[in-house]
């Protein structure tokens, strides 16, 4: 197993000592305070900068401001996915691999999930609204990711390329974006979306590879992972794989044809006659 710091790329943040709790503890914290600044500064800037964001009610800056966190939180995530998949210590040992690198993603994933899942929660209180589908989705990637955390000995592939899977997020960000401000029917909507529709059976294609690294590897999962932690983790990825995967390839797909921003079905946007004509800056 390649132990966090045996094999550390260079530069301070990669050369911590992970398996300090005092470590992982203000990791975590930085990642959250991170996204917190990032979801923060959205509203500042939109407000000086975005007509659109300005003429929107209050649950749905809300939003604006999540999709842009989600979307540099999808950056990251997209950058360490691919790490994983071309890391040769990683592939070497796709259950006990560690890097730092990995360990370094890992905590600061915990944060946003943190993050994420209290303003998900709050918003939901605050304006009455609940998404059952992205609830499932956030609590299971918060206990996942912190599980990964406590079991500080299981292997860092399975996770990082679970992270890949919000490669669509800033596609869905720009998408949603550009619903509000009217350019719907534009070249460089249309375009955004074909591509995040792809990704979207990307993020298919990687809960298979997934399944097949979890079965190839089946004698050595069931040695070295917790019981516990692995069944939790197969009842994510079962969620993922036949309901949660399929269901906004399908939402996405549907979009295409008839713009309309689901997430507040009263919005009815261009494509219907409705909401926002033109385009807004």
């Amino acid at each position: 197993m390649n132990r966090a710091g045996d094999l550390a790329p260079e530069g301070a943040m990669f050369s911590l000592d992970y398996f300090s709790w005092e470590v992982r503890s203000k990791l975590i914290a930085a990642g959250l305070f991170f996204y917190v600044g990032v979801f923060v500064s959205s509203h500042w800037l939109s407000t000086f900068f975005s007509a659109t964001y300005r003429s929107l009610p209050a649950k749905e800056k809300v939003f604006w401001s999540l999709a842009v966190t989600r979307a540099v939180f999808g950056v990251q995530c997209s950058m360490a996915g691919v790490w994983a998949l071309t890391d040769p210590f990683l592939n070497a040992d796709r259950i006990l691999g560690q890097q730092a690198w990995s360990w370094f993603n890992l905590l600061t994933a915990c944060g946003f999930f943190l993050f994420e899942n209290i303003a998900l929660h709050l918003s939901n209180v605050i304006f009455w609204m609940c998404d059952l589908f992205l609830a499932v989705h956030h609590f299971f990637a918060l206990i996942g990711f912190c599980g990964a955390v406590v079991y500080g000995t299981i292997g860092h592939y399975l996770p990082m390329v679970t992270l890949l899977l919000e490669i669509s997020t800033p596609f869905t960000c720009i998408s949603w974006m550009l619903l509000k401000a009217g350019w719907s029917q534009s070249l460089f909507w249309k375009a955004n979306q074909w591509i995040m529709i792809h990704l979207f059976h990307c993020r298919m294609v990687l809960t298979y590879h997934l399944w097949w690294v979890c079965i190839w590897n089946w004698d050595r999962l069931v040695t070295f992972f917790p019981i516990a932690y692995l069944a939790f983790f197969f009842i994510g990825l079962t969620l993922l794989t036949f309901i949660l995967n399929p269901y906004w390839t399908y939402k996405k797909t549907q979009q295409l044809l008839n713009p309309m921003d689901w997430n507040f079905q009263s919005a009815n946007l261009s494509g219907n006659g409705k909401g926002v004509k033109g385009k807004r800056t």
